[in-house]
Order: structure tokens, then C-alpha cells, then sequence
């Protein structure tokens, strides 16, 4: 497998990197689900649950999550939800127990509870129209949405959220409107690397149109237990490395690649081109992969030091979309705050 040089995207993501060594970054946040109801039934989905008691996460834990995200240091709360839970028969009554008429309102809410907290919100709630993309980014750092693959395939049948023209639609519109985004691809749920290929390509023409795509997530499919896709192969780390080495000779300098650590054999894909481990969370699981921890720190260090980098922590808006001024100004002192602590940090 080639091995790329990653030292023309690292500098260019950061340039104020006092290193020769290259750069791998992450964000030290908290995972905050506000909801596990979805209008989707993809085929390899454990995150959706039906409407119960329990669907949603209530303002006292998500305060109690932000206190203890506060406590050690972490700069982005991650907010994700189902996508349009409203449509979703017998979900209303338990958004409305909290004294709100949309989980949009509610993410609103709990966004200005994470700034209070000292953290910079990212959202990613699904499929949005523009109307709503511009509701939530008054309070969002950066927003997100995966666009998966651009193929048709059986796991996004039943998923109006899936389609392709969809989403590809969405990661526009926060373009037009100036948003910091985060999207990416998920190998493995039967796409081809035609269709690979395909989706990175629409992801870099996006980012030359708008300029806004900060960086890119490759994720592996981790085939779960009591689902329709169970039995799949998922996908393997050759076509990880494959995936990365293609992203890399892809995608402008200027979009970090990421993936993540407690999916994926890091050690074996950095080489091919990987800047970037993602949100590592010291106090809340990966709610979608419950069953495949976070890394701690520690164990970061060791992974990017034997493989011959360096490691540095990044806000969830990333230092270009920072020297733009592509952040809502009621964000300005928290972004500088946060910006000037992991600079004090340096590199890990």
C-alpha cells in the first residue's frame, strides 16, 4: 500500500504549526444525542429507537454531560439527533413535556447551554431546508451531515433523508450561507469504489464552488448485531487505506481527512493521507458505535508518536474558517478563548 506525504494538507490546515514532524489533529468534545427518534430506517442502524420515555435526553443530563465536558477541558459539544423526529408518529408529546415545539427549538436551546459552558456547538440534525439551516447558525461553530455515497443502494430504501440529490442539496445550501461543514462517506453498506470515487468527487467540487468544507470523515461500516445488514462484510482496512489514498489525490489541500479512531486500524491508515482523528470524547460514548470505545489521550499520543506525528487539538471550526470570520459574532470571545487555550496546550 503507497504511502502518501501528508505535509502539503497539514500545512495548509495549519500553518502555524511549529513542527517539521506532520500534523494529526482531533477536537476534545462531548457526544450529545438529544434524540434517538428518526423518520430513516436504514439497514445497518442501531442509533434509532422508536418514541418512549427515554427517547429524549433530558435538559438536566445534557447539563450535567456540558458540567462534566466543562471540567476537562473540552471545546466543541457535538449535538445530533434523528433526522425529523417530528414525523415520527407519538414523538411530539415528549418534546412538548420540555416546553418546546421542535427538536430544532430544543437544539437552539441546549446550544446556548454549551456556550454558557465554555463549549462551541456543532451540530449535525439530518437533512435541513434552508430556513432551518439559518435558524440553528446564529449558535453553531460548524454544522455537519454525512453524505454516505452517492449510489442508490437497498440500506437507505425506507430513508427519504438518504437520497443523494438530498443531501448533496443540503451540503450546498450551508455552503451559500457560509457554514464551516463537516461531511463525509461511509464504505462498506454496498457501494462500489466507482461509487467512492464518485462521492469524494462531488464532495470536492461542493468545496470549490463554496470554499466550505473544512474536512472530510472516512468511516467504516461496522456491521452490528439485530440488524438488516448484520451479516454484511463491512468494510475492511485495505479499503479504508484505498479510500484515503483516493480522498488524498481527490479533495483540495485545504480539507482535512479524517477517520475514526475507534472504528478503523489507525496505525495502518495515517500513512495514506489522514490529518485528522475527529471528536474524541473524554466523557461521553460514540452513541452510534456504542460498542467500540474512544481512544483516551494517552492512547492518541502513543498511536500518532509511533506512527512519527504529532498530535494537536483543533477547535470544531477550523483556524481558515476562524481567519474568514465564518462564525456568528455572539461567538467571537468564546472562539478566541478556546483558540488561545489549545495554543497554550501546543502539541500533545
Amino acid at each position: 500500500m503507497q504511502s502518501f506525504s501528508p505535509s502539503a494538507r497539514w500545512k495548509t490546515l495549519f500553518p502555524d504549526a511549529d513542527t517539521s514532524q506532520p500534523v494529526i489533529s482531533f477536537s476534545r468534545n462531548v457526544f450529545l444525542p438529544l434524540t434517538f427518534v428518526c423518520r430513516n430506517h436504514c439497514g445497518y442502524c442501531t442509533f434509532r429507537r422508536n418514541p418512549e420515555e427515554e427517547c429524549l435526553t433530558p435538559p438536566s443530563e445534557v447539563e450535567k454531560i456540558l458540567t462534566q465536558g466543562e471540567k476537562v477541558g473540552c471545546t466543541e459539544a457535538l449535538f445530533t439527533f434523528g433526522e425529523r423526529p417530528e414525523e415520527v408518529p407519538g414523538f411530539m408529546p415528549y418534546i412538548r413535556k420540555w416546553g418546546y415545539d421542535s427538536i430544532l427549538d430544543y437544539c437552539r436551546a441546549m446550544s446556548e447551554k454549551a456556550i454558557k459552558h465554555g463549549m462551541l456547538p456543532h451540530t449535525n440534525a439530518g437533512v435541513l431546508t434552508a430556513e432551518e439551516i439559518a435558524t440553528l447558525k446564529p449558535l453553531q461553530a460548524s454544522m455537519g451531515l454525512m453524505l454516505e455515497t452517492t449510489a442508490d443502494i437497498p440500506a437507505h430504501r425506507g430513508c427519504p433523508g438518504k437520497a443523494p440529490e438530498v443531501r448533496i442539496a443540503m451540503i450546498e445550501e450551508a455552503g451559500q450561507q457560509k457554514i464551516p461543514f463537516t461531511t463525509g462517506i461511509l464504505i462498506g453498506i454496498g457501494e462500489t469504489q466507482t461509487d467512492r470515487e464518485e462521492s469524494l468527487q462531488v464532495i470536492a467540487d461542493l468545496h470549490r464552488r463554496y470554499d466550505h468544507i473544512q474536512e472530510i470523515i472516512i468511516q467504516n461500516f461496522c456491521p452490528k448485531p439485530g440488524t438488516e445488514m448484520a451479516q454484511f462484510p463491512g468494510a475492511t482496512t485495505y479499503d479504508m487505506q484505498h479510500t484515503v489514498q483516493l480522498a488524498e489525490e481527490i479533495l483540495p489541500t485545504d480539507i482535512s481527512i479524517q477517520i475514526p479512531p475507534n472504528l478503523a486500524d489507525a496505525q495502518k491508515i495515517l500513512p495514506c493521507g489522514v490529518t485528522d482523528l475527529g471528536g474524541v470524547s473524554p466523557v461521553t460514548p460514540d452513541f452510534v458505535n456504542p460498542e467500540h470505545p474512544w481512544p483516551g489521550l494517552e492512547e492518541l499520543k502513543n498511536l500518532t508518536s509511533t506512527s512519527g506525528y504529532v498530535l494537536r487539538e483543533r477547535l470544531c471550526i477550523y483556524p481558515k474558517y476562524i481567519r474568514k470570520g465564518w462564525y456568528p459574532p455572539g461567538l467571537t470571545d468564546l472562539i478566541m478563548r478556546l483558540e488561545n487555550r489549545i495554543h497554550k496546550r501546543g502539541m500533545l
